[in-house]
């Protein structure tokens, strides 16, 4: 069962995991509960995103009394977007909810999104972080950032404080299939597909185990893999800048021509020597935004897998099934 719809399961549940053994446990005290009293088939889709601590035995050690658990484990560890990706590509069930392990956002809002969800027919439902208490001061004000940020960007559609815990309709996970994108940010790509939508509240809790994944080296390339995939904004923005810096290099000439004319040429030193650096400057930003699209464009021609499957259980259990 490599994806696609199977009428049997109803909820699939993706939960992309790196290194969250510590995390694993609580994890599964508190989801299952809540699984297990929805009253419909379900699959709990763990994706074990390269995992060096022993995640996956911890998994397989779960699933010998879970059989709902379903353990895809990638080949190496290919990123949260990546592993998320494998997950929704894999998962089964007519409603998709993507859910992260370190249990800040709560299982217990999934029923409340299944319900919101069949009655008023949405295909798409976001967990808005209501409250984050929870997060630190510069946790809380670079989110802030980058929402505004991409939805002056990508515009109003993109829910404030709405990160990767929401639920999909099998229409919209199939839609999410079709797109060619290779770097995903699905907080941008979700919004992008129009299909109806609404939204359930919550406060954001502090991590139950181990470390963030998402320092900030990963969060400033979230932000450039967000603003470079889905706005040429900034290539604008680099043909202002070289307005502006021609601009200045014209008065820088007429400076020039005037201090020799006067013969004060000594004195504008100062003022050729910053203006030289700040049209280097300008070049140089310049070149780096163009070379994030050039990257893009580079990595879109070469076509790769964002990620390989090493081993998926539901493809073992059909293999080891008895034939009729």
């Amino acid at each position: 069962m490599t994806g696609g719809a199977d009428p049997a399961i109803e909820l699939s549940v993706v939960v992309p995991m790196f290194n969250e053994a510590e995390a694993l446990p609580a994890l599964v005290s508190r989801l299952r509960p809540v699984l297990d009293g929805l009253g419909a088939p379900y699959e709990l889709v763990a994706v074990d995103d390269g995992s060096t601590d022993g995640t996956g035995e911890l998994l397989a050690a779960f699933r010998l009394g879970w059989p709902e658990l379903r353990v895809i484990g990638l080949r190496r560890n290919s990123g949260h977007q990546a592993a998320l990706t494998a997950g929704l590509d894999r998962a089964a069930g007519a409603y998709v909810v993507s859910l992260d392990a370190d249990l800040q956002d709560p299982p217990e809002k999934i029923p409340e999104m299944l319900a919101l969800a069949r009655a008023e027919g949405l295909d798409i439902v976001y967990g808005i972080r209501a409250d984050r208490a929870s997060d630190s001061g510069f946790k809380r004000w670079t989110a802030g950032l980058y929402y505004r940020l991409v939805r002056r960007l990508a515009g109003p559609s993109v829910p404030a404080q709405a990160g990767d815990f929401r639920l999909l309709s099998r229409a919209a996970v199939e839609a999410l299939k079709a797109l060619p994108d290779q770097q995903r940010v699905y907080r941008l790509l979700v919004p992008w597909l129009g299909f109806p939508s609404g939204r359930v509240t919550y406060e954001r809790a502090p991590r139950t185990a181990g470390r963030s994944k998402y320092p900030l080296g990963r969060m400033v390339r979230l932000a450039v893999d967000s603003v470079t995939g889905f706005s040429a904004a900034p290539l604008r923005l680099a043909t202002w800048l070289g307005g502006f810096a021609f601009l200045v290099c014209l008065g820088l000439m007429v400076y020039t021509l005037s201090a020799h004319v006067l013969d004060h040429t000594v004195p504008g030193w100062t003022s050729l020597f910053t203006g030289v650096l700040f049209i280097g400057a300008v070049q140089l930003i310049c070149v780096g935004l163009l070379g994030e699209y050039v990257a893009r464009i580079y990595t879109a021609i070469q076509n790769r897998p964002t990620y390989f499957v090493g081993h998926d259980t539901a493809e073992q259990a059909e293999e080891t099934a008895p034939r009729r």
